[in-house]
């Protein structure tokens, strides 16, 4: 599963289709827009993964509450399928598109 990092304000992304942008589950779940701070700014972003429950909060405003497993029956939105969303246990990585990205004060949580 893919959480997507991205300045979707900047002008080489106007063509986005609904769920490439920031804080979206890639191809499954679009995200809510507009919350992002200002590009050099930081943003604060939580996410909990809790079974099949996916939320997302930028910088205080839920911007995904979605079930994986109902947004990817019978498919996804991309129509693409998508194997990772069927585990209940990974890994977590953190890539970019080439793009200058940082992050600070990562924290990860088991939740019981």
């Amino acid at each position: 599963m893919e959480l997507q990092i991205l300045d979707n304000t900047a002008a080489k992304y106007n063509n986005l289709k609904p769920y490439q942008f920031h804080g979206s589950i890639y191809g499954v779940v679009p995200a809510k827009v507009g919350f992002l701070k200002p590009v050099g700014d930081w943003n604060y972003e939580e996410v909990i993964a809790k079974g099949n429950q996916i939320t997302v909060k930028l910088n205080g405003t839920t911007i995904v509450d979605a079930d994986i497993k109902k947004a990817s029956t019978p498919k996804a939105m991309d129509g693409n399928e998508h194997p990772g969303l069927k585990r209940d246990k990974g890994f977590i990585a953190f890539c970019g598109h080439g793009d200058k990205l940082a992050f600070r004060n990562l924290r990860i949580k088991t939740l019981k």
